[in-house]
């Protein structure tokens, strides 16, 4: 670090353990305002996927079930972007100070001149319990909790919790982090140590997600449930009698999609709306963007726009996207709504309606059906076009089909790029995620997606991914891409918009059967 170059500074987050939605609201702001994040391998992976392109975003956590970098590579990485004035998000799955190693991170930056700050995180001791409907302590069965960790530090033979004194704190809650592979040798010792062999257990393996899984037993046969379950981390045990509330208290359940592990593969710029939804209806999500787009500017269509002399003007929408960077660049250049008010607006699909009301404006014409063949064949139908000027705002890859079925009726088209499609790389580790827990089914809004996810993916692991995963596509396009690449659909959108898919993905789910 040269005298001229003031440190960044580093910021130690708690993501906490699984549901993206769980992070602080200052934990979020720091992370979407922060130039470089390294985050770990229990970190949502939609916390990663959404933040934009210009992040540095570094994986520091497991491939193929071993860490890819060592802690004091880690610790390196922070500096080494401090070091060079950029402020740094270190996310950590859970709290950061819990059975983690936030503390020895903090303690290397202070001793390198690094200022940090430690954001807490809802810890998964907590969070994972609450989700599967165990309270930690309860006014009746518990007036306390403790939490314990069943893994070893690498550097010691053996671990340092009492066991023994765990075994007679009668009255309370013992929770255990990391213990999957010591369970046989804990439970033993809280036997030895008097625990009584009958008390309520539960495992609770990948809490806080929608495909959380909740086994409840008694201390005794906690080892043999492991095995006959196939119990793999993460799992969190609970050992006490508030488990036995757990079938008055669960809460998260009866949602259609629940157990349901659905990859999206839409932008992120537009997916937000989508991932929430089924977020709501139960689904895990698995944001794995195949495309994004970024704003450009068309000077020259501006100019033209300002100086439109034909009675009939038009807004062409044929995207949510459009929408979005038209409306943008308008305030930024014109500022004055009353503007728009000279022109009329078409759309394609509720989708692009929908971000109109954003703005307080309304749809004059909306296709009947949500296609670029229709819009143009159904608009010269609608309007005598020999008087209208139409601006299509358009983004890099569209075609022009619009525009030529509509020149040819008389109409002067202006084409507006405001954006440019490209194909994303998806952050470092999330391939590896993606194959450790693969998609029960594969979301594609648009035939760009479906070449996209070549980009990311080889022939090889596309066919792993989809054979077994259910394909749904937003329309006929979408539907043709699809087939052309050898990917059987198992349903298409009608009408072709994502509400209307999200329901009949819940009608196929229902008549399909399966994990709830």
């Amino acid at each position: 670090m040269t005298d001229k170059t003031k440190p960044g500074t580093v910021y130690l987050i708690g993501a906490g353990p699984g549901d993206p939605g769980l992070i602080t609201v200052k934990g979020k702001r720091l992370l979407e305002t922060c130039d470089v994040v390294i985050f770990d391998n229990l970190v949502p992976d939609e916390l990663v996927a959404v933040l934009p392109p210009h992040i540095e975003k570094h994986y520091v956590g497991k491939k193929a079930g071993k860490a890819c970098c060592s802690q004091e590579e880690i610790n390196q990485l922070m500096l080494l972007h401090a070091e060079r004035g950029k402020n740094v998000a270190r996310l950590k799955g859970s709290d950061p100070l819990i059975f983690g190693r936030g503390g020895e991170e903090a303690k290397y930056l202070h001793e390198h001149d690094i200022p940090f700050e430690i954001i807490p995180g809802v810890t998964s001791g907590i969070a994972v319990p609450a989700y599967a409907g165990i309270p930690c302590t309860d006014r009746n069965l518990a007036s306390f909790v403790l939490f314990v960790t069943g893994h070893k530090a690498r550097e010691k033979e053996k671990g340092t919790v009492p066991w023994d004194w765990v075994a007679r704190a009668k009255g309370g809650t013992i929770v255990i982090y990391m213990g999957v592979n010591e369970i046989g040798k804990i439970v033993a010792k809280l036997l030895d140590g008097g625990m009584e062999p009958k008390t309520p257990v539960a495992i609770l393996e990948r809490g806080t997600l929608p495909t959380q899984k909740t086994h409840i037993g008694t201390l005794s046969n906690l080892p043999g449930m492991v095995e006959k379950e196939n119990v793999r981390p993460p799992a969190l045990f609970v050992i006490g009698e508030v488990v036995s509330l757990q079938p008055w208290l669960a809460w998260f359940k009866d949602k259609p999609l629940l157990g349901r592990r659905l990859m999206v593969t839409r932008a992120v710029e537009q997916a937000q709306e989508l991932y929430e939804s089924l977020r709501r209806l139960g689904a895990e999500v698995q944001p794995y963007p195949t495309i994004g787009t970024r704003e450009i500017q068309d000077l020259k269509a501006w100019e033209i726009f300002k100086n439109i002399r034909r009675n009939e003007k038009w807004l062409l929408f044929t995207s949510e996207t459009g929408v979005t960077y038209f409306m943008k660049q308008f305030f930024e250049k014109i500022g004055d709504i009353r503007k728009l008010g000279e022109f009329k607006i078409g759309v394609i699909g509720e989708g692009s309606e929908k971000y109109l009301a954003r703005y307080g404006l309304m749809a004059d014409f909306v296709p009947a059906k949500a296609t670029a063949l229709d819009f143009g064949r159904e608009l010269r139908e609608y309007l005598d076009l020999t008087r209208a000027s139409l601006v299509r705002i358009r983004g890099t890859l569209a075609g022009d089909d619009i525009e030529r079925a509509l020149n040819d009726a008389g109409a002067e088209v202006i084409p507006m790029t405001l954006y440019e499609t490209y194909y994303p790389k998806w952050p470092e580790g999330f391939r590896e995620r993606l194959f450790e827990y693969p998609p029960d089914g594969i979301i594609f809004s648009s035939g760009s997606t479906v070449k996209g996810l070549y980009e990311n993916l080889n022939e090889e692991e596309i066919i792993k991914l989809t054979q077994n995963a259910d394909i749904f596509s937003i329309g006929p396009a979408t539907s043709k891409a699809l087939q052309k690449n050898g990917m059987g659909v198992a349903l298409e959108a009608n009408p072709h918009n994502i509400p209307a898919l999200i329901e009949q993905m819940i009608t196929y789910y229902e008549r399909k059967g399966g994990p709830k």
